[in-house]
This record gives C-alpha cells, sequence and structure tokens, in this order.
C-alpha cells in the first residue's frame, strides 16, 4: 500500500476544521468518498479535499461497500459513532472516530469488541496528547521525574462559550453537554499523563443553571433555551484502584475567572506540574522550592518560529496514517478511550442517583 485510501464519514465542522486539513497535509494518504447527510456539505469538502473521482453519499453503508476504501473517519454526532464504528470495522475498514469514543460505556465496549474480532485499527481522536507541552509532560511523567502522582486536576473549563450550532445542545444526539464534548479530553489527557486507568469510584454532579438564560453574553451568540437539553458544566470526583484522586472539571457556561480548557494538574511525590501559564513544573531542589518551565519551542534562528510547524492534529493524524502503513504504535488505543468513557458514564449516573458509582 502506497497511499491509504481513506472515506470521510460527516462533513461538518469538526471534518473541516481539523481532519481534513490534516489529512492533506499528510502526503501518504487520498481521500477518495466523502458521506454527509447533507449532501451539500460533501460535495464541498470532495471539492476541496478529495481527489478528482471522489464519490459522494449520503449514506453511510454505500460508503462502506466500496472495497478500494481503505481507512474511514467517524466524523458524526456522537450518537451515531458506535454504529457506523463497528459496521466500518466489519466491512474491512481501519477506523479514526472522533471524541468522545461513544455516548455510553455499552456502545464504546461494542466498538473494542469490533476491533479485536475484525483486526482492523481503531483510535480515537484525542489530539490534545500531542501538543508539545504534553508530549514533554509525558516523557517527565515516564521517567518518573514527577514521582508517584497520586493527585490531579482535569480542566475543561468556558466561562460563556457556549456551541451553538449542529447538535451540541441536544442531549440525545450527543449523550450530554460539556462533560462529554470538552470535559472527555481533560480527563483522557490526564489519564494518559497519569498512566493510570483503573477506576474505582466515582461520584458526580452536573447542573443545569446557566442553559436557560437569555442575552448571556456567548461567545457564539445567543442560543435557544428551548432547545438546550444538556448540562452546562459538571464535575466529578474520582478515586483510582491505587488510590491515586482525579479531579473532573467541565463547564461551557460557569460564573469564574478560572478558565482552562484540555488541561491537567499533577501533584507527585517528586515534584508537581500544571499548564495554567504553560507548562510549569515545580518541586523542591537542594532545600528551595523551584518552578520550571521548559521553553517548548525552538526560536532564536531568523524567520522560523518552530511553533508555527507545532499543529496537534497533524501529529495525530501522521501517527494514525503510519500505524496503517507501517504497523507502527498508535497513540491512542481504543481501550484507553473506553475507561475515559466508562468514568464519563459514571459521572452522570452518579449526578443522576445521588450515589457513587463504584467499578468491579
Amino acid at each position: 500500500m502506497d497511499k491509504v485510501k481513506i472515506g470521510i464519514i460527516g462533513c461538518g465542522g469538526i471534518a473541516n476544521g481539523k481532519h481534513l486539513p490534516a489529512l492533506k497535509r499528510n502526503g501518504n494518504v487520498e481521500m477518495v468518498a466523502f458521506c454527509d447527510t447533507v449532501a451539500e456539505r460533501a460535495e464541498q469538502a470532495a471539492k476541496q479535499y478529495g481527489t478528482a473521482d471522489a464519490k459522494i453519499y449520503t449514506d453511510y453503508r454505500e460508503l462502506l461497500a466500496d472495497p478500494a476504501i481503505d481507512a474511514v473517519h467517524v466524523l458524526t454526532p456522537n450518537r451515531e459513532h458506535s454504529f457506523i464504528t463497528v459496521d466500518a470495522l466489519h466491512a474491512g475498514k481501519h477506523v479514526m472516530c472522533e471524541k468522545p469514543m461513544a455516548i455510553n460505556s455499552a456502545e464504546a465496549q461494542k466498538m473494542v469488541d469490533a476491533a479485536k474480532e475484525t483486526g482492523k485499527i481503531l483510535t480515537i481522536g484525542y489530539q490534545n496528547r500531542c501538543r508539545p507541552d504534553s508530549l514533554y509532560l509525558k516523557r517527565a511523567c515516564e521517567n518518573g521525574e514527577l514521582g508517584e502522582i497520586y493527585y490531579a486536576r482535569a480542566h475543561a473549563v468556558r466561562r460563556r462559550a457556549i456551541p451553538t450550532w449542529g447538535v451540541f445542545l441536544n442531549e440525545y444526539e450527543q449523550g450530554g453537554g460539556p462533560l462529554i464534548d470538552i470535559g472527555t479530553h481533560a480527563l483522557d489527557l490526564t489519564l494518559w499523563e497519569m498512566d493510570n486507568y483503573e477506576p474505582k469510584m466515582v461520584v458526580g454532579t452536573v447542573y443545569k443553571k446557566l442553559g436557560k438564560q437569555r442575552e448571556a453574553a456567548n461567545a457564539w451568540g445567543d442560543w435557544d433555551p428551548d432547545q438546550f437539553t444538556v448540562e452546562d458544566s459538571a464535575f466529578g470526583f474520582i478515586v483510582m484502584k491505587n488510590g491515586a484522586t482525579i479531579h473532573l472539571e467541565a463547564s461551557w457556561a460557569l460564573n469564574t475567572l478560572d478558565i482552562e480548557e484540555a488541561t491537567t494538574s499533577l501533584c507527585g511525590t517528586i515534584a508537581g506540574a500544571d499548564m495554567h501559564d504553560g507548562l510549569r513544573i515545580n518541586g523542591v531542589k537542594y532545600n528551595k522550592q523551584y518552578v520550571e518551565k521548559p521553553q517548548l519551542t525552538a526560536d532564536g534562528v531568523a524567520f522560523f518560529d518552530s511553533s508555527d510547524n507545532d499543529h496537534p492534529e497533524d501529529l495525530e493524524c501522521n501517527t494514525w496514517i503510519d500505524a496503517i502503513l507501517k504497523g507502527t504504535p498508535l497513540r491512542v488505543l481504543p481501550e484507553q478511550a473506553l475507561v475515559v468513557t466508562q468514568i464519563l458514564e459514571a459521572i452522570y449516573e452518579s449526578a443522576k442517583t445521588g450515589k457513587p458509582v463504584y467499578f468491579d
């Protein structure tokens, strides 16, 4: 296989804002098919990113029937992730599925099982693992520089940034609001840095306090309160089997100035780290407290700033395509994404019942 022939299922915002530009820059792929329930979106994406003979579909099953397609990107509303992914894997396609993996753990488990049954590659779109600060911190964690990480905070807090387009406010289609939308990124990043995927117990709270307000100074304009069926903020207290604690905070709208999204704070026995003002590592050395801020760009050369080339979506895409072409390791394993989904589901369940949720 010289190039990976890819079919795109879902040609909306996340496709055009992340996946399609990254695939076009890769050079080892051909986007040969585009599917969307709105034909015009598929046609526009094909015109901009596809091969000259790219095919257009409004039914994803017709796209999957094409034996020339090697892999698909599932970029649809959350509810559709699971069954499209399972169908694609059984159709002999490798799958990149956008986050969150699924709307619940049962659906996510079906995806993991299908990948094992078919032997096809499945990964989930958690591109924040590919940021320079995340990668630097991962190396520090792997080298034991933080020691045992026993407390962490996963941050996904917006003050007033509720997405008003598509089906973001529709609980049926999305499975939830900020917790499943952006909280999933912060939790994934935190678990990955800790390399801890064994939850013991979860307590969660979910709030619908601001979604019914009008003239709320939202970043993307006013929303229709009558269509706002998801939470506007959610919080989780997670205890892992090894005793570590994670505090997850997620909001689209919250009266706070502590705004931080897709970041993590880690506290270990040797050192700690956070991403509040760039990546900062703190500890004690020679009987003095210290804070280190690694320089994550290679500035200093005229007309060159390496940060311009540090596109997380490109590294995510390149790693994914290399896994298909070369058999190199994935950055995001489906089993890891399954645990993220299990914890998010437990937070929703705990908030609903008012009781802790325990894992086996």
